[in-house]
């Protein structure tokens, strides 16, 4: 089964490996050490730290191959050619909910990096694919949950260097 290309900015690309990196070399072996302990108690059909511990390695396990596979289908986009003239991935967006009269701001990113907790909008959500490929003082409308919003673009930046 082939997993569509997934789209990261180069910060999403650094967190996922080092997510990954820390799986697999601290959590990775924590578990194994869990289990070896587990079974050193003996029966294991009644044994709930074994069970416990083996849930916990299945969990792991998936998403060290989830991380692998996201990664190795990536699209990386360049900050370079990351334009501010219109909203696009890797942009930070200024916004103004006209009914709310309420400004927000927050970087539009692949779906696997969206964390609206952390300002990170999917470009697959609601406002996120209203706001693709629109400029500064444009209107945009939003099909939400809620119904209609409308948004006016305040400003368009890309996120600096780190």
């Amino acid at each position: 089964m082939n997993k569509p290309l997934t789209k990261l900015t180069k910060s999403g690309v650094k967190k996922l490996e080092a997510e990954l990196e820390n799986l697999k070399t601290v959590v990775r072996p924590e578990i194994a050490e869990k289990i070896k302990l587990a079974r050193s108690f003996g029966d294991l059909s009644e044994n709930s730290e074994y069970d416990e511990a083996k849930n916990e390695q299945g969990l792991i396990e998936s998403r060290i191959a989830e991380i692998e596979q996201t990664l190795a289908h990536a699209i990386i986009l360049d900050d370079d050619e990351i334009s501010t003239e219109k909203v696009g991935i890797g942009n930070i967006v200024t916004i103004l909910d006209i009914e709310m009269e309420e400004e927000m701001t927050f970087q539009i990113v692949g779906t696997s990096e969206a964390n609206i907790d952390k300002g990170h909008m999917s470009d697959e959500s609601p406002i996120g694919k209203a706001l693709i490929g629109h400029s500064v003082g444009e209107t945009v409308t939003a099909e939400a949950p809620s119904g209609e919003i409308q948004f006016k673009i305040l400003n368009i930046t890309k996120k600096e260097e780190e």
